[in-house]
């Protein structure tokens, strides 16, 4: 462990998930990220007392690489939409599960990634699609109990984002697609799973 890495880049994903799901502030993430050797992926560390929840971020040190590559972006984004859904539902006292983690990561990335760069830029986010849901290569092999939950949320994000795909060409249809997209991110696991197979 190397300590902590530049504040920047994770406050600025957390400021802008915060802002697009319109959700309640939370403490910044940056006080709670920890950098790693290279060789490790993003990973939370939850651990439940008394007092609440104590949550640490470790992050590969190549993330605070400006401009970091696409994968330690991601691993960014994983690493800060974790502690953004696992600080929300603690707030509400609400139970989540490692499946609507990563479920959750994975539209979020879509989200800062597609969504946002589209409003930006104007472009279509297809490029993105494919290299967020198609192009993937899995760490965990099928079978195993990680491997089979990672590429179920991956599997279940596409369905949603090429719901989103739809409607993203038609600037009136955007309200509803952010409707969406904040339903999505209050629902418990058994709602998520069921937007994203109805998408």
């Amino acid at each position: 462990m190397n300590g902590c890495p530049p504040r920047g880049l994770p406050s600025e994903v957390q400021r802008r998930l915060t802002l697009f799901y319109g959700l309640d502030e939370a403490p910044d993430v940056s006080d709670f990220v920890r950098t790693t050797d290279d060789e490790q992926r993003e990973v939370v560390h939850v651990r439940e007392t008394d007092d609440g929840l104590e949550l640490a971020v470790f992050l590969p040190s190549v993330a605070a690489n400006t401009p970091p590559s696409l994968d330690a972006l991601c691993q960014i984004v994983e690493g800060v939409s974790h502690f953004l859904h696992l600080a929300h539902r603690a707030r509400r006292e609400l139970p989540t599960t490692q499946l609507e983690l990563e479920l959750q990561a994975e539209v979020d990335k879509y989200v800062l990634l597609a969504v946002l760069a589209r409003s930006q830029s104007g472009e279509r986010p297809r490029a993105m699609f494919a290299r967020l849901f198609e192009e993937v290569a899995f760490l965990h092999p099928p079978g195993t109990e990680r491997g089979e939950r990672y590429r179920l949320a991956n599997e279940l994000a596409a369905r949603l984002a090429l719901r989103i795909e739809r409607t993203l060409p038609d600037p009136h249809r955007r309200g509803e697609m952010r409707a969406l997209l904040r339903r999505f991110y209050h629902a418990g696991q058994r709602e998520k799973i069921e937007l994203a197979r109805a998408a």
